[in-house]
C-alpha cells in the first residue's frame, strides 16, 4: 500500500522495477512479484509483514539498486496477489506459514536465482527464518527487524492486554467491537479469538469495523512517535480486512508452529551471517523476543536501537541499509 508518511535519508532513492509478473503457486493462488535495481546484482528477496501487510514501493529503497537485483512479491491473500482475502469468499484453509514457506522456495526458482540474502521484518522475521531453517542451503544472509515468533507470550502480550498499558486510547477502541458482540468482556477473556469470529462474520457490518479497528491498533502502535498518517492508511476497509482476516488466521493457529520452534531451530541457519536490528521500545514485537533469539543465536550480530518497531524509524532504517551494504559486499 501507499503512505503519506516522510522517509528517513537513510534510505536509498525510489526505484522502479524493471521486471513484474505473476506465479502461480497453486491452490488457486496467484502471486506479485516484482524485481528492481541490478538485473545483475546480488539477490535479495524482502519478506514483508503482517501477515497480510503486502509489498510497498518503499521496501525497495533498503537496497544499493546498484549492486542488489531485488526481489518483492506479495504473500498469498493480500497486496496484488490473488484471490485477495477481503473477498466475501475468502479461504484461507491454504495460507499457512508452511504454504508461505513453498512458495518463497517456488518464486526463487521461478527467477532462476540459485541463493539469495532474506529480509524480513515483523511477521517477515518469522517467515525468514521458518524458510532458512527449510531451506538453508540457499540462503546467503540473513537481516531481520523487529522478530516475532509466534510464541503465545507475544501474542498475550499484544492482543490480551499487556500492550494496552501503553497505548489505552487505542487499545479502548481495539475492544469496541469485541464489546458490542459479546458485551464487556471477562477474566481470561481470549481477544484474538473473539476476533475471529467478528472477522469471519458473513455480514459486513460486522466484518469490516471489527477489520479497521484491528488493524488500526497496530498502526497507532507501530512507530515510537504517533502517526495519524500511518492509521489513515491502514483504515483503508479493503486493506484492514484482509490484513486483519490473515494475521488473526495465523494466530488462532499459532503459526502452525510448535511453541518456540524458530528459535529452537536456529542450529540449521547457525553459520549464515545475519544482522537482528530491533526497537527497544518495540510494543507489537517487544525486544525480549529478539533478545531471546539472540542469546540461543549469538553468532548473528544484535543490534538494540533507541525506536519502536517501524523499520522507517530512523535508528531502524539506518542499521538496515548498513546490514545491506556490508552485505553486498561479500560474494
Amino acid at each position: 500500500m501507499t503512505t503519506t508518511e516522510v522517509y528517513p535519508a537513510e534510505l536509498y532513492p525510489e526505484v522502479e522495477p524493471f521486471r513484474t509478473g505473476r506465479l502461480e503457486v497453486g491452490d488457486g493462488h496467484s502471486l506479485y512479484w516484482e524485481e528492481s535495481g541490478n538485473p545483475d546484482g546480488k539477490p535479495v528477496v524482502f519478506v514483508h509483514g503482517g501477515p497480510g501487510g503486502g509489498s510497498s514501493p518503499l521496501h525497495r529503497r533498503f537496497f544499493d539498486p546498484a549492486r542488489y537485483r531485488i526481489v518483492l512479491y506479495d504473500q498469498r491473500g493480500c497486496g496484488r496477489s490473488a484471490p485477495h482475502a477481503s473477498a466475501p469468499d475468502a479461504d484461507l484453509s491454504s495460507n499457512t506459514t508452511w504454504h508461505l514457506v513453498d512458495d518463497l522456495e517456488r518464486l526463487r526458482l521461478d527467477r532462476g536465482i540459485e541463493r539469495w540474502q532474506v529480509f524480513g521484518g515483523s511477521w517477515g522475521s518469522a517467515l525468514a527464518l521458518a524458510y532458512a531453517q527449510a531451506h538453508p542451503g540457499v540462503v546467503t544472509e540473513l537481516v531481520l527487524r523487529g522478530i516475532f515468533t509466534l510464541r503465545r507470550s507475544e501474542l498475550d502480550w499484544y492482543y490480551n492486554g499487556g500492550a494496552a498499558n501503553l497505548a489505552p486510547q487505542w487499545w479502548e477502541r481495539f475492544e469496541a467491537p469485541l464489546i458490542r458482540a459479546f458485551g464487556e468482556l471477562p477474566a481470561g477473556f481470549d481477544r484474538i479469538a473473539g476476533y475471529h469470529e467478528l472477522l469471519f462474520d458473513a455480514d459486513p457490518a460486522v466484518h469490516r469495523p471489527a477489520g479497521v479497528a484491528w488493524t488500526t491498533w497496530e498502526a497507532a502502535t507501530s512507530t515510537l512517535e504517533f502517526s495519524q498518517a500511518l492509521v489513515d492508511d491502514f483504515s483503508d476497509p479493503d486493506f484492514a480486512l484482509a490484513f486483519a482476516r490473515i494475521e488473526n488466521h495465523y494466530f488462532v493457529n499459532a503459526g502452525w508452529l510448535d511453541e518456540g520452534q524458530l528459535i529452537a531451530g536456529v542450529d540449521a541457519i547457525r553459520s549464515i551471517p545475519a544482522v537482528i536490528v530491533q526497537g527497544r521500545y518495540d510494543l507489537p514485537c517487544p525486544a525480549v523476543t529478539a533478545w531471546e533469539l539472540h542469546r540461543a543465536w549469538p553468532e548473528a550480530d544484535f543490534r538494540l536501537v533507541q525506536a519502536g518497531h517501524a523499520a522507517t524509524e530512523p535508528a531502524i532504517a539506518a542499521e538496515l541499509v548498513a546490514a545491506t551494504d556490508t552485505f553486498a559486499r561479500r560474494s
